[in-house]
């Protein structure tokens, strides 16, 4: 069988490993999978928010460190995700989903490190100084005036890590966790290239449909005039500063 043939044989048994209602709802099955992906994406995302997001503030609202920042998203993204979760497989913490959920908190740090910096560095002075001089405090002016201003920047580093997470969350199955990764290793154990598609799209899926409602959510949560999201204004694509790979936006 020629290259052409295999994979249209391989996306039809795909199609039927998906349309067969008892790989969803067996014990094992694709539910129950989804449900252990998508808690140790949560749990990751959420670890890396509360350790990126106070640290990003102090250093937005000092005026200093964006050589710190700098620093920390680049070795937070040089480590492998991988690489840790070989570590801690001869460690203490060994197998499992603890140990891919601690990896993929570090994998999802630098996004929102850098967006939460990159926000509040990016608020007005001139808005800072009219705050302290109605009389609030240094964390009035954070919360009611800069972190508005900041939410945008904020909630895409946010939105960027979780669809990181969601799509490398495969990787438990290699480390004897859970989640959609395990379609794909007993595919390959099976040599079963339909269930290997299979797995593969879902977790593309899975992916693509959390940028989407992330983006929803962030439109409704960000204060100021809204349109739809994706809708063009002016005959313009509306869009969100992305940072570079510097931590500077474009």
């Amino acid at each position: 069988m020629g290259a052409d043939g295999a994979v249209v044989t391989g996306f039809s048994e795909a199609l039927v490993y998906l349309n067969d209602p008892l790989n969803w709802t067996r014990p094992g099955g694709i539910l129950e999978l989804l449900g252990e992906h998508l808690a140790i994406s949560a749990v990751a995302v959420l670890a890396a928010f509360v350790f990126a997001f106070p640290v990003g503030v102090a250093l937005g609202t000092s005026g200093r460190g964006s050589g710190s920042v700098v620093v920390l998203s680049n070795v937070s993204r040089a480590v492998p995700t991988l690489a840790l979760l070989t570590l801690f497989a001869v460690s203490p913490i060994g197998f499992g989903n603890e140990a891919t959920t601690i990896a993929l908190a570090v994998f999802a740090f630098p996004p929102i490190l850098t967006n939460t910096y990159v926000g509040f560095r990016g608020v007005d002075a001139d808005i800072r100084e009219a705050a302290r001089g109605m009389g609030m405090s240094r964390w009035q002016v954070i919360g009611r005036v800069e972190l508005p201003q900041a939410l945008p920047l904020v909630t895409t580093g946010v939105r960027t890590a979780a669809v990181q997470v969601i799509a490398t969350a495969g990787l438990a199955a290699l480390v004897g966790g859970g989640g959609l990764g395990r379609i794909v290793t007993l595919g390959f154990g099976q040599q079963d290239y339909g269930q290997i598609l299979a797995g593969a799209f879902l977790i593309a899926a899975l992916a693509l449909l959390v940028e989407l409602l992330l983006v929803i959510l962030s439109w409704a949560a960000t204060p100021g005039p809204r349109r739809l999201p994706f809708t063009p204004a002016r005959g313009r694509t509306v869009t969100e500063p992305e940072p570079t790979a510097a931590g500077m936006p474009l």
